[in-house]
């Protein structure tokens, strides 16, 4: 197997389906009224809430804080919470249903944050092409990314079965919402989980002490949903770069005062980077194994929820890609060369990226566009417009396949049609390329000091409540293309090596048999074990969370894992004859970190919405 050697919660999927004795129908649709499932009615309600109600909804919220923070929370959870209210009435296979609201929304909620790449534009005064050519640019790069992101599910969900902590918690909140038995069981904790995110998450915001300290409930919960083995690391990462800032700076890799994420970010992607290698040629070489007849091949799933038609992909993967150049080239007029590098690079990043989000709940797109510049500054890029619109390859693409492998997640538990997410999502792609730029137009006229480059701003002329943190990111590595700084590309291929050689190293020692049996022993083995896992060598995967985030992020993260791990090691009460059986997934942490994370995501929209109206009343 190629399964990450790392330490988590049970997750296997699918999971076991409890259906509702309460059903007033023989399918269990409570609700009479409402369309029967599988009919085109059922699907047009579905798809109207997902791309018309919660994804604008999720977007508006994502646009706003993207352009006041430079950040913004998926959609996932928001919608698939506020979708199980709507499929409630379908009673246990709502579950569904609300995975493919989910899905859509998601897409749009997601595709609505990218309108950042526009005010970027604005700053650096480039000239802004039509509307309708930015919105076709868009819809075919978001195309792209969502065949990619198809094509990696079989690895990155099913082979490596990564936990996906967003997914899992909607996992988690849409069984236990459209199951009155599950519901019984997990209602308590769930709720405690979605209050205290709540909370936190407006306390973070509001409460000094709070945001000194980083309070991320959403971090917190994800680590609950992971466990210590993947926590640990992260936060081993982040005190590693605090430690090396003295030496970052006297090579000339860090400026005074810099935080060490500033390049510790681009050895993080490295270390991603270098571990895949390894995966991948395992995963290549068994497919060559069993091709050429020398290993038998596994026998086929019959689980029809899961079956997709790979032919298919490929062509679609194929068809969008030349869309995406052709539109690149005879729309907007970038040279033919970068928009071919770049959509090359997102079948790496989009699996790069995509374990990271699978390990950390964290999608580095902007590193992912950060980087993808740098490589293209390597072969002799010099002009910003092209590194943008290349950029916006990987940045649009890479968001949407994160989205598809989260939404698979939640689907791979659910035992939902891979196919019907699939559909859900394009549908929900068309909608989001639309409102994405219409945002950014909206935005930007109703509030003008967001057409102002902070860049040449000095520290008392910033804005306080448009700080656009992704912008100032892409604006200052495009403006470096007339300053090349060879150092950044040291650093990837630095933590090319490190994971690359870290992973390795595990791979022989785990699958060394006299280890096993060491590790299997005793109490010893273990704590030996979980000592190299967490600490002396750690997964890369898992460390590079620590490299993305600020030190304290990875601290709340850790400490999630390190109670979930304590936790979980508990002896547990043995089951009580007429006790109602429930997926292994739905353990205590899991539901409290689901609940966490659902609940930061309702606070970020309620500050969301509370922030912008505040800003339209006082008049921008």
């Amino acid at each position: 197997t190629c399964a990450l050697p790392i330490s988590r919660p049970s997750n296997s999927y699918p999971m076991t389906t409890l259906s509702s004795p309460a059903a007033s129908t023989p399918d269990g649709q409570r609700w009479a009224w409402l369309p029967r499932q599988g009919t085109w009615k059922y699907h047009l309600l579905l798809l109207s809430l997902g791309i018309f109600v919660l994804g604008p909804l999720g977007g508006v919220t994502a646009s706003y804080m993207n352009f006041s923070l430079g950040f913004f929370v998926g959609g996932q959870v928001l919608a698939g919470l506020l979708g199980s209210v709507v499929t409630l009435g379908y009673g246990a296979e709502g579950k569904h249903g609300a995975n493919f609201i989910q899905t859509s929304a998601a897409s749009v909620a997601g595709l609505s944050a990218m309108g950042v790449l526009i005010q970027a534009m604005v700053w650096m005064g480039m000239p802004q092409p039509p509307v309708w050519q930015l919105m076709l640019y868009m819809l075919c790069i978001g195309m792209l990314g969502a065949g990619v992101g198809m094509l990696y599910t079989p690895i990155l969900v099913d082979k490596l079965q990564l936990p996906y902590p967003s997914g899992f918690a909607v996992a988690n909140i849409l069984r236990a919402l459209t199951d009155p038995v599950l519901l019984r069981r997990s209602v308590a904790k769930l709720g405690t989980g979605i209050g205290a995110g709540l909370l936190g998450g407006i306390a973070a915001a509001k409460l000094p002490f709070m945001a000194a300290i980083e309070l991320s409930t959403s971090t917190l919960g994800a680590g609950l949903l992971v466990g210590a083995r993947i926590g640990i690391p992260a936060l081993v990462a982040g005190l590693t770069g605090w430690a090396l800032i003295p030496y970052f700076i006297s090579i000339g890799w860090l400026h005074e005062g810099d935080p060490a994420r500033k390049i510790m970010f681009l050895i993080a992607l490295g270390t991603i980077m270098g571990a895949a290698i390894i995966d991948l040629s395992l995963i290549f070489w068994q497919a060559w194994q069993r091709l050429t007849g020398r290993t038998p091949a596994p026998a086929q799933s019959q689980e029809a929820w899961k079956r997709v038609d790979t032919r298919r992909v490929f062509s679609w993967v194929a068809f969008w890609a030349v869309a995406v150049v052709c539109t690149g080239h005879f729309v907007l007029g970038q040279p033919v060369g970068y928009l071919v590098f770049a959509v090359l690079l997102v079948f790496l990043f989009a699996m790069v990226n995509g374990i990271s989000q699978g390990i950390s709940d964290s999608n580095p797109i902007s590193s992912a566009f950060v980087v993808s510049v740098v490589m293209m500054a390597a072969l002799g890029l010099k002009d910003p417009t092209i590194g943008l619109m290349a950029g916006t390859v990987l940045l649009v693409s890479v968001s949407v396949a994160g989205d598809m492998q989260q939404d698979r997640s939640t689907g791979a538990r659910l035992g939902t049609s891979r196919t019907l997410q699939f559909r859900y999502q394009v549908a929900g792609i068309v909608v989001g390329a639309i409102v994405a730029v219409g945002f950014a137009k909206l935005f930007m006229a109703a509030y003008p000091v967001l057409l102002l480059d902070q860049t040449v701003m000095k520290a008392g002329e910033q804005p306080a409540e448009w700080s656009a943190a992704m912008t100032y990111k892409f604006v200052g590595v495009l403006r470096s293309l007339t300053d090349d700084k060879p150092y950044q590309r040291t650093a990837i291929w630095v933590g090319v090596g490190i994971g690359f050689a870290v992973e390795l190293a595990r791979k022989l020692l785990k699958r060394n048999a006299g280890y096993q049996r060491f590790v299997a022993s005793g109490k010893g083995g273990f704590a030996t074990d979980f000592v190299l896992d967490a600490v002396l060598l750690p997964s890369p995967y898992a460390w590079s969370f620590g490299g993305f985030v600020n030190l304290n992020t990875s601290a709340w993260f850790a400490i999630g894992g390190v109670i979930s791990s304590a936790v979980n090691s508990l002896p547990k009460a043995k089951p009580q004859p007429g006790d109602a059986v429930v997926p292994e997934d739905m353990s205590n942490t899991s539901l409290i970190g689901g609940g966490l994370i659902a609940g930061d995501a309702l606070a970020a929209l309620g500050l969301g919405i509370v922030g912008l109206l505040g800003t339209v009343l006082a008049g921008g």
